[in-house]
């Protein structure tokens, strides 16, 4: 009599959303339904490239402020890679595409699009950075380290914070009307598609939607049997 050796795997344990202030855990909660509808996954179509960008070495958690005339985006300044912090997510973009995370430093995802808010971002914004002044405004941008942004984003997204009360930080400022701010981003997704990397990305998506697919062979399906023959 032989007996059977039942292996038994041990559940993963979901993380605790939101609750945890420890380095590297998740950051606030899925956003509602409405924010982000285009999901979050790996591109698996046979021959097209995608990997996840390599991990950028921070000695201690970085350091993030909000960008002016914008809707609660927050990027990390002194680094040479775009890291932003929108609605709960991290987001970098590499080689062309876009990726996502719960995480500022691991667990990348390929993201399908451009994420929303990036056409609101001044790709000039290092420059005022390093200037502290926003269009000839003095800017007075606090630098918020990642505990606070935890407790907080959420908050400070519902309640419009730094667009009603600091204005962002900028002395004497006035948002922009929204007529311009939407030729502004006109005007920079026009930009964004010039760029080298991105045109490379969507060569390489061009040329793979025209090769032909190869079919797998379908598998023969058994036959049943009549009733009674064995």
């Amino acid at each position: 009599m032989f007996l059977a050796l039942v292996m038994i795997a041990p559940l993963p344990v979901m993380a605790q959303v939101g609750a945890d202030d420890r380095p590297g855990l998740p950051i606030g909660v899925p956003p509602p339904y409405g924010f982000e509808t285009e999901p979050s996954v790996t591109d698996d179509r046979p021959g097209l490239p995608i990997g996840v960008p390599p991990p950028y070495g921070f000695e201690t958690e970085p350091e993030v402020i909000v960008l002016p005339d914008t809707s609660n985006v927050y990027v990390v300044p002194g680094i040479n890679i775009d890291l932003f912090f929108w609605n709960g997510w991290w987001w970098r973009p590499w080689q062309g595409r876009w990726y996502r995370s719960r995480y500022y430093n691991r667990g990348w995802a390929h993201y399908r699009s451009v994420p929303s808010f990036y056409y609101d971002v001044d790709p000039g914004w290092r420059g005022h950075y390093r200037d502290r002044s926003w269009y000839g405004h003095n800017w007075h941008y606090e630098r918020i380290d990642q505990r606070r942004l935890r407790r907080n984003w959420q908050n400070w997204q519902n309640n419009q914070h730094w667009e009603r009360k600091q204005t962002w930080g900028v002395q004497g400022y006035r948002p922009r009307p929204q007529q311009q701010r939407q030729e502004l981003r006109r005007q920079r997704e026009r930009q964004y598609r010039e760029r080298p990397e991105v045109q490379r990305y969507h060569q390489q998506r061009q040329q793979q939607q025209r090769r032909p697919q190869v079919q797998q062979p379908k598998r023969p399906q058994p036959q049943e049997r009549p009733e009674g023959v064995r």
